[in-house]
């Protein structure tokens, strides 16, 4: 961007990072760049001169190269750890400062140079889903959930400054990064997903990429009001959920294939044990569900002590689960053994990096997964996630049934023009299998999706979006349900 072009102000709002107001300005050049910039109140560039000196003489008198900071109360324990010193520094430097000054020069002095610096900042926007440092010699950049990728002006000054945040973060949840090893997958203690990579693997530089972890779960009423989806594609996945039928949600990276997952999940009846599987804990649900999460471990750097998703899938058929919700299909053996307990009786959920549901039957049938094409109607439906990197919106591509031969039928799929999912086939293995095993008539399936539609809609209008909230809401259903004697 030139020096002398206009920005114009798409949005502004303020953060509150540690008792530190932020404001954040979104704005877009003529010529189509947009930027992210961050604006401490109070912190000007000679207070962040004299910041760094103090910064100088702290690092003499404290060793900071154990120290590590992920979340709010790693914080707070830092600061009350190094108060003294710092306070001694700050009255030396800013004599006539008051108790809010110091506070917050004192927050800043952690942040800066203990903790991940002003990727905490970021780190605290619930608008953002990813920050990327692609290198020390140009800004950070950040995806925002309305405005797409953003130019942010954060900088860090050094490649080593960038090699400590990564060495530091797999350090804390027992991960190592090095020159042998220049890739690492973590995830800080809130959650949220990171990636880093050395140089000169990265041949710009390091980098990190971290995947927010969403601190407010998605529910079926959020998806119904971004236009997601829509009320009837929503009835007929609660209502394949609601009768035990085994589905798979594909679609490309940053689609919303775990999201999805977390919204399908909430429509299971509470009477039912769940046994979630992942490598990261992504899925959030209902407090008042009987769900058991566990988590995948890498080995450690003696080559010891890996749990694999494998190990997880076979050892979660020996706890008893009703539900098996699987983060990501990727192997054969997983695979196979999730197929088995779709056969042995168990509803299976889980997600796949497939674009469409033609690419969905290939992956499943293809190498590396390569289960034999016989046994795909044991997965009755496959949701297809799609986010068009144009617009970053999110949306239901389509909803498929899988047929006696193995075959996808598509149900539902999304008009690009008309934003809008139209119908394309009658759902018929999914109608005859809930007839076979609830003894329901087609009208009465007619009538239950109808009913299904007028909660959504009750609840979208209402703008009940808690995740527990919406829970409470499917337990009662499943409660009248069973007093009146209907279908589980």
């Amino acid at each position: 961007m030139e020096k002398d072009e206009s920005l114009t102000t798409l949005d502004s709002y303020k953060l509150n990072v540690f008792d530190t107001i932020v404001d954040i300005t979104v704005s877009r050049s003529f010529s189509g760049f947009s930027f992210y910039n961050i604006t401490i109140q109070n912190i000007t560039p000679t207070t962040n001169v004299i910041l760094q000196k103090i910064r100088d003489e702290f690092v003499t008198k404290v060793n900071l190269a154990d120290v590590q900071i992920t979340d709010e109360s790693g914080f707070d324990a830092m600061r009350g750890q190094f108060k003294k010193e710092i306070l001694v520094l700050i009255r030396k430097y800013f004599p006539n400062a008051n108790r809010k000054t110091m506070d917050l020069l004192m927050n800043q002095i952690i942040r800066q140079n203990i903790g991940l610096g002003d990727i905490e900042i970021l780190l605290k926007d619930a608008n953002l889903e990813e920050i990327a440092i692609n290198t020390s010699k140009e800004p950070l950049w950040v995806y925002h959930k309305k405005y797409g990728w953003l130019k942010t002006n954060i900088l860090i000054p050094e490649e080593n400054r960038i090699r400590h945040y990564a060495t530091m973060i797999g350090r804390d949840v027992g991960k190592e990064i090095t020159l042998l090893k220049p890739l690492l997958d973590a995830h800080l203690l809130t959650g949220d997903r990171v990636n880093a990579t050395l140089y000169p693997i990265s041949t710009k530089g390091n980098t990190i990429t971290i995947r927010k972890f969403a601190e407010k779960p998605w529910t079926i009423t959020d998806f119904i009001k971004s236009k997601t989806i829509d009320y009837e594609t929503s009835a007929m996945i609660w209502l394949a959920v609601q009768n035990e039928l085994s589905l798979l949600i594909s679609g490309g990276t940053g689609s919303g294939k775990t999201s999805m997952l977390n919204v399908c999940s909430a429509f299971i009846p509470i009477n039912q044990r769940i046994i979630s599987i992942e490598d990261t804990r992504e899925i959030t649900l209902p407090s008042d569900l009987h769900w058991v999460p566990l988590e995948t471990r890498l080995p450690n750097p003696e080559g010891k002590g890996e749990i694999t998703m494998l190990d997880l899938v076979v050892n979660s058929l020996r706890m008893r689960p009703d539900r098996i919700i699987m983060g990501e299909i990727r192997r054969k053996r997983e695979a196979e053994v999730l197929f088995e307990a779709m056969h042995t009786g168990h509803s299976v959920y889980g997600t796949l990096h497939a674009n469409n549901v033609e690419e969905t039957i290939q992956r499943l049938t293809n190498p590396p997964i390569d289960v034999p094409k016989m046994v795909l109607p044991a997965l009755h439906m496959i949701v297809v996630q799609n986010r068009n990197r144009r617009t970053g919106f999110r949306r239901t591509l389509q909803l498929a049934e899988i047929t006696k031969n193995g075959d996808a039928s598509i149900i539902k799929q999304l008009d690009m023009a008309k934003d809008q999912l139209v119908d394309v086939n009658e759902p018929q293995a999914i109608m005859d299998t809930i007839k076979l095993y609830t003894g329901m008539t087609k009208e009465q399936i007619v009538e239950d999706l109808r009913e299904k539609m007028s909660i959504l809609k009750w609840i979208v209008e209402k703008n009940i979006n808690n995740v527990d909230r919406v829970g409470d809401i499917f337990r009662k259903y499943y409660a009248r349900r069973s007093v009146q004697g209907d279908s589980k």
